[in-house]
Order: C-alpha cells, then structure tokens, then sequence
C-alpha cells in the first residue's frame, strides 16, 4: 500500500475504505461479511475508514468490528456530524458524543462538517459556536483533524477552504466530474493551502465501472496496461479511475464502498502499483476515449471551460448545463437529484430564471452555445414541478438561516 501525509505529516492509505455501502443482511448490516472485508483490506494496508451518523448501522458495525479484532489504534476513523439536524449549540454535543459510542472510541481521527452544500450552512455552525467547540475538542484530543465534505460550486467550496483552519477536506471528483463541484481547482486550491483532500464518488456510483456505455466497456477490456496489473474487466476500470486520481499529488486518499473480498483484493493491488506521475499515456488516451463516448448523450456541447462567467444576473451557467448532460448520461433521477443539492440547496439558487437574456455569456463561448435559449431548455427538464415542490422541502430541511 503507497500512503501519503497528513497535514500533520501522519501517513495515509492511499485507498481509503468507504464504509456506506456496507453489505446488508435482514434488514441491517451483514456483520460477519463485513468483517471479513474490513479486516482484508487492513491486512492489505488500508488505515482510513470513513463513516457518517447517517449511514445505517455504519459506525456501530465499523466500532463492533475494531474493537473485536483489537485494531482501532492502528486505523484513521474518519466520520461526520449531521450539521443539517443541528438546531442548537447543544445538539453538536449530542451528536457526538453518539458517534463516540456507537464507534466504540474515545477519540475521532478525522472529523468532518458533513454535506455543506452553501457557505451559509457553515456560518450557521459558526454562530452556534462551532469554532469554540472544535478548539474545545481538538484540545481534549477527542477530534485529531477537522473537516468538511462538500457538495456545492467551485466558487462556495473555495470560500470555505479560506474560511477556516481546516485539517483536511473531503469532496466529489472523478475524470467526468472534473469541473462540476469543487472540482480540480476546488483540489488545486486546496493543494496551495496544503490542505489534503480525501475524494468521494471516485467511480460515480459504479457508473465508471459497471455501468459504463457498452462501446466504453469493450475498450476497458480490451486494454492491457494499469501498471502492468492482472485484473478483471471491472477491476480494470475501477483502477483506471483511481489511478487518473492518484496520479494527482493533491489527491491523499482515495475511498470506495469496497463490499466484496475480490473488489478489496484488486483495489488493494492498484494501490500499490499508483503514485502521483503514475498515469501512461495509454491510459489517458483511453480516458479521453471513454470521455467522448459518455459525452454523445449530450443535451449542450459545454465543455465547462467558465468564459461565461460570471454571469451579471447570478445564473450558474455551466453547472446548469453540467447537470443537465448528466440527466441523459446517467439517467434524469441522477442528473436533476444532484442538480438539486448543487445549486437548489443553495441560500442563494442560480437558477436559469434569473436570466435577464442580455447575451454577454454567448458573446464569450468558445462553443458557440445558444447559451440563452439551452438555459431555457435545461430549467424546464431539471426542475419540473415535483422537483421543485421537492427541493424547497430539502432546502428547508438541509439550508437554516
């Protein structure tokens, strides 16, 4: 296994484990199973397992199984507070001190802000007190690292990052969501403040690997590089999407929902032959292939490149037009879901109704959009009625004032 370091200098497994999509068994976590696979990738050399107060049975099941085989001084617990349930200074208490419990620890390795969608959800925190409560903790040693996870546009991820004295970050990136979300300058910025970044969604769901457009898939398995690694078509492409991430030296680690011994046993395997510099140019050839195959669903031909921003009316142009190729690439659940907790989860929505229709963005697109008639386009098939009823509900919910 290749590590790298903290902000403390502390080392790292590159792979780190993903502990939401736990094997389920009459209707709880299949305990024995994952068991069996924890302890296959510690024995691998994975040290980082990351968990949430919303995932299932996650933490207990993750607790049970250090405390049982004696290991939790020898992994990184990473887990998260609910900020979106908390509705006072006390709650974040409460919250986790449950976590403690259910972990079966006195102590949390890393510690995470868990899903901040808006800068406003972590101005909320701070009035509640939130940086006293932290110094508080991180003093007693019961939190070694803080973070965030962030689910929100480049511009509100970057804020944050300069917002605080962050440990660590945690954010969505994969060679399709280059320039959605945080995004690679959201990790270029992060690697400038030499604040490490831990990656979630690697392989989109599984989209990068399973569920690949079937011309996609042949070309996978027909290739024959990944660091000269012997491995099934799936793990194949799963390794090609880690190792475009580790060839990254901003990237630390790298989580999957790793759920059975042979996903474990070839993940493990790509680990240990990826470093940053890693990528062949065969691979990135292949990455640029699968790319253009995935992108022949598409609504807008934007390339994310951001020459029509800012826009003088508000409108997140490329995000709009991002999630609106995703409805089609990924199905319409994905693209106007994640489209909701992007832009709708937001103090401030940069909806395609602000449109003003003044053309400066056009004026500016190397692609020569329609940008204001697609906008048009996009808005009605992200946000139908349902969705917008839906997403007023969440933002409710998920966004406090």
């Amino acid at each position: 296994m290749n590590y790298r370091n903290d902000k403390s200098g502390n080392k790292v497994s590159i792979l780190g484990y993903g502990c939401m999509r736990f094997s389920r068994k009459n209707g709880g976590v299949d305990i024995e199973k994952t068991e069996k696979e924890i302890m296959a990738a510690f024995e691998a050399g994975v040290n980082y397992y990351d968990t949430a107060y919303l995932y299932p049975g996650s933490e207990d099941s993750l607790g049970q199984i250090l405390e049982k085989n004696g290991i939790r001084e020898k992994v990184n617990i990473a887990t998260k507070l609910p900020q979106y349930l908390v509705k006072k200074p006390g709650d974040i208490d409460k919250f986790f001190d449950e976590e403690l419990r259910r972990l079966r620890t006195g102590y949390v390795d890393y510690y995470l802000m868990h899903h901040i969608t808006d800068f406003s959800q972590w101005e909320r925190l701070k009035r509640l007190g939130i940086g006293e409560w932290i110094a508080a903790q991180k003093t007693s040693g019961r939190i070694r690292n803080i973070g965030f996870s962030y689910h929100g546009n480049t511009d509100g991820f970057v804020r944050a990052l300069n917002d605080f004295d962050w440990d660590f970050c945690q954010i969505q990136y994969n060679y399709v969501d280059e320039t959605s979300q945080a995004g690679r300058a959201g990790l270029e910025a992060a690697q400038e403040k030499g604040i490490p970044v831990i990656i979630m969604e690697p392989l989109r769901g599984g989209k990068l690997v399973d569920k690949l457009p079937v011309k996609a898939k042949k070309l996978v398995a027909d290739s024959g590089i990944y660091g000269g690694l012997t491995l099934s078509d799936t793990g194949k492409a799963a390794a090609l999407a880690f190792r475009w991430l580790w060839d990254q030296p901003g990237v630390t680690c790298v989580l999957s929902g790793m759920n059975s011994l042979e996903m474990i046993k070839e993940n493990c395997a790509a680990a240990d032959a990826s470093q940053a510099g890693c990528m062949e140019a065969e691979e990135r050839e292949l990455i640029s292939k699968i790319k253009k195959i995935i992108s022949e669903t598409e609504k807008v031909g934007c390339t994310g490149c951001r020459y029509c921003m800012p826009c003088p009316a508000g409108v997140d142009i490329p995000t709009i037009f991002y999630y609106y190729n995703l409805m089609y690439s990924d199905g319409k659940w994905t693209g106007r879901s994640e489209y909701a907790q992007t832009n709708s989860l937001r103090n401030e929505p940069a909806f395609a109704t602000l449109c003003v229709g003044c053309g400066k963005c056009e004026s500016h697109c190397p692609q020569e959009i329609p940008i204001r008639a697609k906008l048009k386009e996009a808005d009605r098939a992200l946000r139908p009625l349902p969705y917008k009823i839906g997403a007023k509900i969440m933002k409710k919910y998920m966004v406090r004032k």
